[in-house]
C-alpha cells in the first residue's frame, strides 16, 4: 500500500465532465489500496474571473481581500470532486487550506508555507477516505486567508506529500511528462522518463512552464519524488528525483528550455568603479523587478556598459527608472530592446564533459544566429538572442545534442 498524492491543475478540472473523469481515474487508483491525498486547483479560468470582478469595484484592492475572493474557486472544485467521488462509490472529503491547517506567513498573495497538521488527513486515510485539498491557499496564525501565486497548487501538492512522506507526488496536467524541448516548436522532441530536481529547476526558471518553480525547490528540498503525468491519457509520465550515481552513461543534455517573455536594457558610458553596479540594479531591484541576466564590459576609456535582462512586463517601468539612472550617473546612453529571447541547454551531464559550449556555439553559428548575453551554471548555458531566430536555434541545438534520439 503506497501513500501518493495527486495535483489536478485548471484545465484538468476545468468542466463537470473533466471532474467526474478524475474521479473515475482517482477512484480506480484507491481501489488498487494506495491511499490517496488530491490537491486541485481551480476551474480553468475561474481565478481570472474572480480578478477581473474584484477589478470591476476596485482598482487596488487589498491584498488581505483579494486572497479572500480568489481562494473561493478551489473550494468550489473540492466540492464537486468529493461529490464526483461519492457518486463513484469512493468515500471522500474536503478541506480547505485552513481547515486542514496549512499555516503560511502573512505575506498574501504570495505566502510561503511554513507547517502542516497532518493529523486529520491520517485520521481519513485510515478510516478509508480520500482526502481532497484545496491547493494555492492555507492560513495565518491569526486565521486569515492567504494564497501561495499564481501555480501554487503544485507547491501545496508537494508541501502535503513532503509532511505526509508519501511514497510519490503526481502532478497530473494536459501534457504526459517533460520532454526534451517544447513539441510545438520541436514536433521530434521526446518525452524523458527521469530527470533531476537540479535539472528541472533550471528548466523551469528558464522558462519551461510544466511545473512552478517553487514546488521543485520544495520537492529537491525535501526528497519528495515527483512525476508529470496526464490526466487525459495513460503513461508513466516522468519521474523527476535526485540524480542517480548509479546511471553510467547521463546524457550531456537533457533538455532546451526557451523563455520569450524577457527585454534586454543597456546603459553605456558610466564611470567603472566600485559601487556602480550596485547604483545601477540596486535601485531596479528595490523597485521589486526581478533581474535576470547580467553582462558587464569595461572600454579602454575606463568606461563601463551593463546590460541586463527584465521581464517584458516590466521594461517601460525599468526603462524609466534606468533614464533617471543614466542621468545622475552622467551615462551616455539607454537603450532598449523587447525583441530578444532566452534560449537555456541544460543537464547534468556537462559537470563530466567538455566541449559542450562549443557544440552550442558552432550550432547556432550554423545557422547564422548571433549571440548577444551569455550566461553559465554548473549544468546550464544559457544564450540571448532575437527573437526571430527562437525556433531555428532551438530545432538546431535539438539536433546538436542528439536529444530525438
Amino acid at each position: 500500500m503506497s501513500l501518493i498524492v495527486h495535483k489536478y491543475g485548471g484545465t484538468s478540472v476545468g468542466s463537470v465532465e473533466r471532474i467526474k473523469a478524475v474521479a473515475e481515474k482517482i477512484a480506480s487508483k484507491h481501489r488498487t489500496g494506495d491511499k490517496i491525498v488530491v490537491a486541485v486547483s481551480a476551474m480553468s479560468g475561474e481565478t481570472n474571473r474572480l480578478i477581473g470582478l474584484a477589478k470591476d469595484i476596485q482598482e487596488e484592492p487589498s491584498l488581505r481581500e483579494m486572497d479572500v475572493l480568489v481562494s473561493t474557486g478551489e473550494q468550489v472544485t473540492i466540492a464537486l470532486l468529493c461529490m464526483a467521488l461519492e457518486a463513484a462509490g469512493i468515500s471522500a472529503r474536503s478541506y480547505t487550506g485552513g481547515q486542514v491547517r496549512i499555516l503560511t506567513d502573512e505575506a498574501h498573495g504570495k505566502a510561503r508555507i511554513k507547517e502542516i497538521d497532518s493529523h486529520r488527513i491520517h485520521a481519513d486515510l485510515d478510516a478509508g477516505r480520500v482526502v481532497v485539498v484545496a491547493g494555492f491557499q492555507g492560513a495565518d496564525d491569526a486565521g486569515n486567508i492567504t494564497t501561495l501565486g499564481r501555480g501554487g497548487s503544485d507547491t501545496t501538492a508537494v508541501a502535503l506529500a513532503a509532511a505526509l512522506k508519501a511514497d510519490e507526488c503526481q502532478i497530473y496536467t494536459d501534457v504526459d511528462g517533460v520532454y526534451t524541448t517544447d513539441p510545438r516548436v520541436v514536433p521530434d522532441a521526446r518525452r524523458l522518463d527521469k530527470i533531476t530536481f537540479e535539472e528541472m529547476l533550471e528548466m523551469a526558471s528558464q522558462g519551461s512552464k510544466i511545473l512552478q518553480i517553487r514546488s521543485v525547490e520544495f520537492a529537491g528540498k525535501y526528497n519528495v519524488p515527483l512525476r508529470v503525468m496526464s490526466s487525459f491519457e495513460d503513461g508513466p509520465g516522468t519521474l523527476i528525483s535526485l540524480e542517480d550515481d548509479d546511471q553510467m552513461e547521463k546524457p550531456v543534455v537533457s533538455g532546451i528550455a526557451f523563455n520569450r517573455d524577457e527585454a534586454k536594457l543597456t546603459i553605456r558610458g558610466i564611470p567603472d568603479q566600485p559601487g556602480v553596479a550596485y547604483k545601477v540594479l540596486g535601485a531596479i531591484s528595490e523597485a521589486n523587478i526581478e533581474i535576470d541576466v547580467i553582462v558587464q564590459n569595461v572600454a579602454k576609456d575606463n568606461s563601463a556598459t551593463i546590460t541586463f535582462t527584465v521581464h517584458r512586463n516590466d521594461l517601460v517601468r525599468a526603462s524609466a527608472l534606468l533614464e533617471q539612472i543614466a542621468a545622475d550617473l552622467g551615462a551616455e546612453e539607454v537603450s532598449s530592446d523587447d525583441q530578444i529571447v532566452k534560449v537555456s541547454i541544460v543537464g547534468v551531464g556537462m559537470r563530466s564533459h567538455a566541449g559542450v559550449a562549443a557544440t552550442m556555439f558552432e550550432a547556432l553559428a550554423a545557422e547564422g544566429i548571433n549571440i548577444q548575453l551569455i550566461t553559465t551554471s554548473e549544468i546550464k548555458i544559457t544564450v540571448v538572442i532575437e527573437e526571430r531566430y527562437l525556433e531555428l536555434a532551438v530545432r538546431s541545438l535539438h539536433s546538436a545534442f542528439g536529444l530525438e534520439q
